[in-house]
């Protein structure tokens, strides 16, 4: 068979599986995969990368029918592998997001409650801007870039048609006790001192009871959170690289032992 329907039938599977696999990264990933982001801007930026791979992948990719049974199987198959590799970038941003709970509930500004645009849902004030700080970090970074890079790499190691990996959803369902215990790692600061100041006014209300420790605790505890906040967040950068290092090595040895 020669002509053009030859030459879509070749070209489709090399362009239709990376689409699959970047669009799902994309509707999970950081920032990218958030309300604020149309999806038709997602299935353009996916679009684009999709036909700028399509070099990579003619002829090198497994001929299966996009329109058979295999190939939706094989099609599910490139959506739950995008969305793990988009969820593991996401628990990046997780953790700053459980942050700035944990530092706002200690700091008595758990009430200062606005809608967050990014997930269309209300979160406190604290969270919503340690959100926007790690989106900083992640363009700094080229976070973005990084994504589709591992996307493609994950080509070789979670070949189409080889089955879902298993094991790497076994350890990023794992990741939420990490992303808990780094989170308290970080705010550990802010929380113990405002620990120590509710401490402090707890031994003086036994003292003197008729004081009204309630008008005076509340913004000396809020006081407390921010300058330990003011110390902590200058911390945050280098955490922040560090911890999507270890997603990163996390991933690598996730495609290394599919390859193995």
């Amino acid at each position: 068979m020669t002509g053009p329907y030859a030459l879509l039938i070749e070209t489709l599977p090399a362009f239709w599986w990376p689409f699959c696999r970047i669009l799902a990264a994309l509707s999970i990933a950081p920032f990218l995969g958030d309300a604020l982001l149309p999806m038709r801007m997602r299935i353009a930026a996916a679009f684009a990368l999709a036909v700028a791979l399509l070099p990579m992948f003619i002829g090198k990719l497994p001929a299966i029918d996009p329109f058979s049974l295999a190939g939706i199987a094989a099609t599910a198959e490139q959506a739950v592998i995008g969305l793990l590799i988009g969820l593991a970038f996401y628990l990046v941003l997780a953790v700053l997001s459980v942050l700035g709970y944990l530092i706002s509930s200690q700091m008595a500004l758990s009430m200062a409650v606005m809608n967050d645009p990014g997930n269309g849902q209300s979160s406190d004030v604290l969270s919503n801007l340690l959100y926007l700080f790690a989106a900083l970090l992640f363009f700094a970074m080229d976070a973005h870039l990084v994504l589709a890079q591992v996307v493609v790499d994950s080509f070789r190691h979670w070949p189409v048609g080889g089955g879902l990996p298993v094991g790497a959803l076994h350890s990023l369902a794992l990741g939420g006790g990490w992303v808990l215990s780094a989170a308290i790692l970080l705010a550990l600061p802010a929380v113990f001192a405002t620990f120590v100041v509710q401490v402090g006014f707890g031994l003086i209300n036994r003292v003197a009871p008729a004081l009204n420790l309630f008008s005076l605790g509340f913004p000396l505890v809020t006081l407390f959170g921010l300058v330990s906040l003011g110390l902590t967040i200058r911390f945050i950068p280098d955490n922040y690289v560090r911890l999507s290092s270890q997603i990163l090595d996390l991933l690598g040895q996730l495609m290394g032992g599919a390859r193995g």
